[in-house]
Formats: structure tokens, sequence, C-alpha cells
């Protein structure tokens, strides 16, 4: 007889999403980024995924992040299908229709946590930090470059560049931050369910060295 299986980790429901809380969506995370680093997958049945979110989906958290290959977080936070929002862009920076993106995940889809996601090494950071110029990516690397010049250290022009890892990281995290900033300035339904406990607004970066997700 065939050992049984660990239970596979099911799709959220109305239900499941319910009793969700900002604080219990950011720990969901936090495991999930424990057991990523270990390579301890939770147990899922995908197809069975598949099955359970044809007729809805009840994700309980928003996650905006780099479009980097490297920077999956469905693969980083170990989650399943139907579980969070997944918004990429590169450089992880926030505009009119990421907002909108992002209200509609919380006001009408019902995700209790917003996340936005650097990453050290980040390639559209150096790019912002060398200020590359080039078709539609200058166009990106200008929304990316005022954390550049928020970030006061080194003050050596020869040091602010992509060849300093140090600095781009700094810049990450800056953008981070910023991006912070712009989704509680410029979108009043997000900054009221804040206000009133409804979702929490995050910022973390993500470790390409070591899986390894901080949370600020």
């Amino acid at each position: 007889m065939n050992k049984k299986r660990k239970t596979d980790m099911k799709a959220h429901t109305r239900e499941t999403q319910a009793t969700m809380t900002p604080e219990k969506a950011l720990e969901f995370l936090k495991q999930g980024n424990v057991r990523f680093q270990s390579n301890l997958k939770a147990n899922r049945n995908l197809l069975e995924q598949v099955n359970d979110t044809a007729e809805g989906q009840f994700p309980f958290a928003t996650i905006l992040s780099c479009i980097d290959s490297r920077v999956s977080a469905e693969l980083v936070f170990d989650q399943g299908l139907g579980d969070i929002f997944s918004i990429r862009i590169a450089g992880n920076f926030v505009n009119q229709d990421i907002l909108g993106s992002m209200e509609f995940a919380c006001k009408l889809a019902g995700t209790k946590l917003i996340v936005v996601l650097g990453h050290t090494s980040c390639g559209a950071i150096k790019g912002a930090c060398d200020h590359a110029r080039m078709g539609n990516l200058t166009t990106l690397i200008n929304k990316i470059e005022p954390a550049v010049y928020a970030v006061d250290e080194p003050e050596e022009k020869a040091q602010r560049n992509s060849s300093n890892l140090e600095f781009v990281d700094a810049v990450s995290k800056k953008n981070v931050e910023m991006a912070l900033e712009n989704v509680r300035n410029q979108s009043v339904i997000l900054h009221e369910m804040e206000e009133k406990g409804e979702i929490k607004i995050v910022g973390a970066m993500y470790d390409i060295s070591t899986g390894e997700v901080e949370f600020y």
C-alpha cells in the first residue's frame, strides 16, 4: 500500500480570504520565503488548483516586483495558483495603471497586503545609476532616477554608477521606499484602507544570492 501523501495546499476560497488579516497575510509570505530558502516547497496539486479557481479567485496579497527572471513572487514566497496578484515591471516603480491594479486587487478582490519588492543587483536600477538612454527604456529609466538622486552617499561621481553594487542596492531600497510613498500619496483608496487597518502596505528586498526576502 502506498504511503499517504501529505495534504496538498488548497487554493484560497472566499471563506479563507475572509479570515485573512494584513498581519496574517504578511506572515504567510514570510513562511513561504523560509520554505523557498530551505527548498521545502509546500505540496500543491496545481491542476486541482486550476479547477478550484476556475470560477473565482480569492488571493490574499498583491506584490509589485521587478521583471527580473530570478525574482518570481510566486516562487520566492512559495505560493500557488490563486494566492497572490503579481504585478511586474522593470524597476518595480508605481504608475497610474499599477495603482489602478492595486486598487482593484484590494478594494474589489479583497487582498489584505501590498508588497513592493525590490532586489539586489537590479538591472533597471543599474541603468538608472548610469543614466542609460535607449528607445522606450529612456522613459522607464527616468521614472527610477529620482531614487538615484535621493541617495546621498557616496558623493564621488566615479562611485555613483552600476560598478558600485553597494550603491546600486542602496538605490534599489530607496526606490522601494519612494514607491511606497507614491502608493500612499497617489491613491486615496489605498491610503484610506491602510488608515482603517484593512490592508498593510510594506516594502521588501530580495537577495538574489541567498533567496532571502527582508521586509522593512
